[in-house]
């Protein structure tokens, strides 16, 4: 896959992507997580990480992020713990420098008022001023990781946008864009019916609307 699937990506909404997804009967929505800004968009390639609890002594919450590649998106999976947070500003500073597309966590960030001054990307399930310090620890990099009961494995292609985060299994991904590209011309057209004084009905009708996202028979 090339990376021209990161502009294709760039291109749908979450929406129509999720739409796609359900059509081919692929899961992918990361459930529960949300950008901390409507204005937040990303597309890019995933970049894994996995925490756990601390041992003691506690290890490292890691300083991976001057080798994360321009233009991918860091996934970190700390399993939904909204109690410890594993992203604050000076990760959010050097990411954003470094031209990361943006940082998707389950699990809390911190420093919420620079991501957003920066207009740097990053999409959790919540955020508190609490450090994951010696609460957590980074566990393994470059590893499948779970985001909001999506599976993520590095190199997926990661879509997020104001209402969430979608990711596209790599050896799906093809699939999923075309899919999703032929529902974003069919509603397109379905608008540009209605502005026309077409019935809603009658516009859906003509364009298949019903069955766009109606799951294929395997």
């Amino acid at each position: 896959m090339s990376d021209t699937n990161v502009k294709r990506a760039g291109r749908l909404d979450t929406a129509t992507i999720s739409d796609a997804m359900d059509k081919l009967g692929i899961a992918g929505q990361c459930l529960g997580i949300k950008p901390l800004s409507p204005d937040f968009r990303f597309a890019g390639r995933a970049v894994t990480f996995r925490y756990t609890a601390a041992a003691k002594p506690a290890g490292s919450v890691g300083d991976y992020i001057d080798d994360v590649p321009p233009g991918s998106v860091i996934v970190l999976d700390n399993g939904g713990r909204e109690d410890a947070t594993v992203w604050g500003d000076i990760l959010t500073s050097v990411a954003h420098r470094r031209g990361v597309a943006g940082t998707l966590i389950d699990g809390a960030c911190r420093d919420t008022d620079l991501a957003r001054s920066l207009g740097y990307p990053v999409f959790s399930r919540s955020y508190s001023m609490r450090t994951g310090k010696d609460r957590v620890q980074l566990e393994a990099a470059d590893t499948i990781v779970t985001i909001g009961a999506a599976r993520v494995a590095p190199g997926d292609l990661v879509r997020g946008d104001a209402d969430g985060a979608v990711v596209l299994p790599r050896q799906h991904e093809e699939a999923i864009l075309e899919t999703a590209e032929a529902i974003e011309h069919a509603e397109t057209a379905i608008r540009a019916a209605l502005d026309r004084g077409l019935r809603l009905d009658e516009a859906r009708r003509a364009h298949n609307y019903h069955a766009l996202q109606r799951r294929e028979q395997e």
